[in-house]
């Protein structure tokens, strides 16, 4: 059951699990929070989710691609 879990958090781009272990939440109470924010604005924290995952995404791309000497 944890392997399902973790693959679909890494599918979703784990932006509530980067939020909640930045802030110290549950990641279930974020993603319960998201879910009822969603709901009363109509939608609108999904442009912050995609926002959130495209830079989340780029920081883990610039830790890969950084390369040392020593570490050729």
């Amino acid at each position: 059951m944890s392997w399902f879990k973790y693959s679909i958090e890494r599918s979703a781009f784990g932006v509530c699990t980067a939020i909640g272990e930045k802030l110290g939440i549950s990641t279930g109470r974020i993603r319960l929070y998201f879910i009822y924010t969603s709901c009363l604005t109509m939608g609108s924290p999904v442009i912050f989710y995609l926002i959130a995952a495209f830079w989340l995404n780029m920081k883990k791309y610039q830790q890969e691609s950084r390369t040392r000497v020593w570490d050729l």
